[in-house]
């Protein structure tokens, strides 16, 4: 029961910053309805944490409440699918040898699938204008990749995860 209950104050805690990372950093991005911000930083340490069921729960659902309390409902659907599979690609791939040795790769990955991921269904809601979204949504999925390996690196070397 204990154990269950430290599990369920971990996602809470990931979710809950995943919110504040997407709403205080919140940079529009110009010529769409975007914007950039820290909170795959949060999906991706909660893929390296909780393995690839919390970075799906992490990500599909702290960004989703994300984008309902910027007012952004039309999206949260579609993130919560999109940054939910965000969090569970990168989970996988840092399960697997490459991810365990260049976790980058594993985090740069699944931060281009999320790009990808919202060009999709952007494009029935922006026709060729949906390609527009693309470079913000990549350039933010490699800053989230860079960001979470070095502070996960760095809270790793300070035992936090013990």
């Amino acid at each position: 029961m204990k154990d269950n209950l430290k599990l369920l104050i971990r996602y809470s805690v990931l979710m809950a910053l995943t919110v504040v990372m997407t709403m205080v950093i919140h940079i529009p991005t110009i010529g769409t309805n975007g914007y950039l911000n820290l909170g795959d930083m949060v999906v991706f340490l909660a893929a390296f944490v909780l393995g690839k069921k919390g970075g799906f729960i992490v990500g599909g659902l702290g960004s989703a409440l994300a984008d309902l309390l910027l007012g952004y409902s039309h999206y949260a659907l579609i993130t919560l699918i999109v940054k939910g599979l965000e969090g569970y690609i990168a989970g996988g791939l840092l399960e697997r040898e490459i991810g365990k040795r260049k976790p980058i790769i594993a985090t740069s990955v699944a931060g281009i699938f999320m790009a990808f991921g919202y060009f999709v269904p952007e494009i029935f809601l922006y026709g060729k204008g949906a390609i527009a979204t693309l470079p913000g949504n990549i350039m933010q999925g490699l800053l989230g990749a860079i960001t979470s390996v070095v502070l996960y690196t760095a809270l790793k070397r300070t035992n936090a995860f013990n």
